[in-house]
């Protein structure tokens, strides 16, 4: 007797991520001895500092190892708390530690929306938020930002109905790596407000600025602002799945009961030793050096005649492909051995590609003398 697989149509509606596809692609290559340039997935090249290594052995050897409270140990939630009144002027009304930023937007979207509901993200956009909207039940409206990738404030006037909930902002972005200015984002907070909106603020490569300090629509609207940040990006601790959320009281205390039933806490040696040695953690040398690659990809992309807009943060870079058909030129760049992630991924259009520069100069300019040879 057969038997029919219970899928709902919920899962049946996400597709499978797109950079994740590469990831597998790109292991099986190495496996088969191919010599790939890797741009594809975006992870930091440098490792976990040394005091954070020695705080979560330590951590483990003294069997932290059990849950935490929900909403986190509460040594890491001040920390959290006093690096927001240094920023900002002011103290969050609400701290809580997540899975993640991931791990928060998932608690924020089930604690936020409903059936019908609509959420306006710009495009091109993280490639989780329209999956995770869509499995909280809600509608993705994706307000484009080409060819600038500039905060297209009037577009997103425009978008919103009487069943728009919420905006998301993310910034530095992911995957074009463009940051919005103060007044970008003075304006969103006032729109927000016009329109009774929550706005949700990922905010996870800030500290990986090239041009000056990353602003915050928190410092504009924090009644209505959720920041969802983490340390995976500035420390490297992209396996540890350590995240928070800050923002209004009303908003925390539904993802935290959320929390209960799902993520249950964050990993717990990962919270003690950020708590213990987060303080002791310098990036400026990787900061510096992100800026240097950031320098050799973009010009090398302008020497070769791409149409690319100059990133200020995060690691990622979002030239047009030659022709406009991302699709056709992954494929012709994965002949070369190149990885790289077509637009379609991050976007309602598939025009662009996405490259990840987490690598050594030379690395860096292998891959470009491999583009040269199909562009």
């Amino acid at each position: 007797m057969s038997w029919s697989v219970p899928l709902s149509e919920r899962c049946k509606k996400i597709d499978a991520s797109g950079i994740r596809k590469v990831f597998d692609l790109a292991a099986k290559r190495k496996a088969q001895g191919a010599d790939l340039v890797d741009f594809s997935i975006g992870q930091p090249d440098f490792s976990v500092p040394e005091v954070i290594k020695d705080a979560a052995v330590e951590a483990i050897r003294k069997d932290l190892n059990s849950y935490t409270v929900t909403q986190g140990i509460e040594p890491l939630r001040a920390k959290i708390s006093q690096q927001h009144q240094q920023r900002f002027g002011f103290s969050p009304e609400s701290v809580m530690i997540t899975s993640g930023v991931s791990g928060g937007l998932v608690l924020l979207f089930l604690a936020t929306c409903e059936t019908g509901d609509e959420v306006i993200v710009i495009d091109p956009y993280f490639v989780m938020y329209k999956h995770l909207v869509s499995m909280a039940g809600a509608k993705t409206v994706a307000v484009s930002s080409y060819p600038d990738f500039k905060l297209p404030l009037e577009k997103i006037e425009a978008a919103i109905t009487p069943r728009t909930k919420v905006l998301i902002l993310n910034s530095p972005t992911n995957p074009t790596g463009c940051v919005y200015t103060e007044e970008e984002l003075k304006a969103a907070a006032e729109l927000a407000r016009k329109h009774n909106l929550l706005i949700v603020s990922d905010e996870i490569y800030r500290e990986l600025s090239y041009d000056g300090p990353v602003a915050s629509v928190v410092r504009y609207a924090p009644e209505r602002t959720v920041l969802l940040d983490g340390y995976s990006k500035n420390l490297a601790l992209t396996g540890w799945r350590l995240g928070y959320a800050t923002g209004p009281k009303a908003v925390i205390e539904q993802m935290l009961k959320l929390q209960q039933y799902t993520f249950v806490c964050a990993p717990s040696f990962a919270q003690y030793a950020t708590a213990e040695a987060i303080d002791a953690c310098d990036i400026s040398g990787h900061v510096a050096e992100y800026r240097k690659r950031r320098n050799v990809i973009y010009n090398g992309l302008k020497e070769l005649n791409f149409e690319v807009v100059r990133p200020s943060g995060g690691f990622y870079i979002f030239p047009k492909a030659p022709g406009g058909d991302a699709g056709a030129f992954v494929e012709k760049a994965l002949a070369k051995d190149v990885l790289i992630i077509p637009g379609n991924v991050f976007s309602d259009q598939n025009t662009h590609f996405r490259i990840c520069y987490t690598k050594d100069e030379a690395t860096l300019r292998k891959g470009l003398a491999r583009l040269r040879e199909i562009v």
